[in-house]
């Protein structure tokens, strides 16, 4: 499986969610329908899906190009938006209505993308060759690993409160940087694992969590100081996939290959297996509802996209992405 989430299943998101009146926190999900594919080692089936709640129906958004991953949608300009694929990165600049690509043959294997909320002309790229920085709104872009030990790289941040302080998931750990992704550290106390993904609550922005492969999952109460490993049951495991409730800092979720779902009510203290009702164990991807209303979605490989209102007592299936291979599912600040 190890192989198949690096290389298959280059992916992500970074939101910076927008005051802009027109637009809302839209659900989408990045996915291949891997399950139909018997007869080819490759899926021919991937794109984004966005989650309309008014009409209760999904949409296609974006080319029709293999592996498109995630999306990252410019926090001061809600029509510009970068689309992560497994070719490099196309953006649009009139709300997904025409597309390009913006990056040459260097950049490729593109899963996540970050924007400075306070400048967007800074953008941060992460992928299996490592990190990618444009510095002029995405015309342009440059190799930047200088100090990363390991350049497979997915999840990728820009901190809100300090934006030239950029953290970054590796294979060898957390990193960060303090000059805008020119040179990178790692960060002292944090494990040294495969990050696969990196949460930071939207209410409590000192504390963030953690998925890795293999260790399960971590938290930091100091903005990402030091890490505490939590959740002892998956301590061996490969967790996809955290999240942390935009109204509620004490509430958590995490997903993994074999383990299903996991939830939080405490701040990260205990943590309960709510994976009962789901039609498989092997979790992909989890959010919560960006909108606060505590609605949790979790999906599973080949087998559906699940939501749950209780904390995951109990799930209401969608059957509309049955047979996906989900590789990202949340929320992203779309004109609606």
């Amino acid at each position: 499986m190890k192989s198949i989430y690096r290389f298959i299943l280059p992916l992500g998101l970074a939101l910076s969610l927008t005051s802009q009146a027109d637009t809302e926190p839209t659900l989408f999900a990045a996915l291949a329908m891997t399950k139909a594919q018997e007869a080819s080692s490759l899926p021919t089936d991937s794109g984004l899906f966005i989650y309309d709640r008014h009409s209760d129906s999904w949409d296609t958004i974006g080319p029709e190009i293999l592996f498109m991953n995630s999306i990252a949608v410019d926090p001061k300009d809600p029509d510009t938006i970068f689309i992560a694929c497994g070719n490099g990165i196309v953006r649009s600049q009139d709300g997904g209505k025409s597309w390009r690509q913006v990056t040459g043959w260097r950049e490729s294997d593109v899963m996540r993308i970050a924007i400075d909320p306070e400048d967007s002309s800074h953008i941060y790229a992460a992928s299996v060759w490592g990190v990618n920085v444009s510095r002029d709104g995405g015309e342009s872009w440059e190799n930047a690993n200088r100090g990363l030990h390991e350049t497979w790289s997915r999840p990728i941040v820009v901190d809100q409160r300090q934006t030239r302080r950029v953290l970054v998931g590796t294979e060898a750990g957390l990193y960060e940087s303090k000059d805008r992704a020119r040179e990178w550290q790692r960060v002292a106390h944090s494990p040294w694992v495969p990050v696969l993904d990196l949460q930071r609550s939207a209410t409590d922005l000192d504390t963030w969590l953690m998925a890795t492969e293999g260790q399960g999952v971590f938290i930091s109460r100091d903005d990402g100081r030091k890490w505490t490993s939590v959740v002892p049951e998956l301590a061996e495991s490969n967790i996809y996939s955290v999240s942390i409730d935009p109204a509620d800092p004490d509430r958590m979720i995490a997903g993994g290959w074999d383990v299903g779902v996991w939830v939080s009510s405490d701040g990260g203290k205990s943590w309960q297996g709510r994976g009962e009702g789901l039609a498989s164990p092997n979790v992909t991807a989890v959010t919560f509802d960006a909108l606060g209303s505590g609605r949790i979605w979790a999906s599973t490989f080949e087998e559906g996209t699940f939501y749950s209102d209780d904390l995951g007592r109990s799930w209401q299936h969608d059957e509309r992405l049955d047979g996906a291979y989900v590789f990202d599912l949340s929320f992203a600040p779309l004109r609606r």
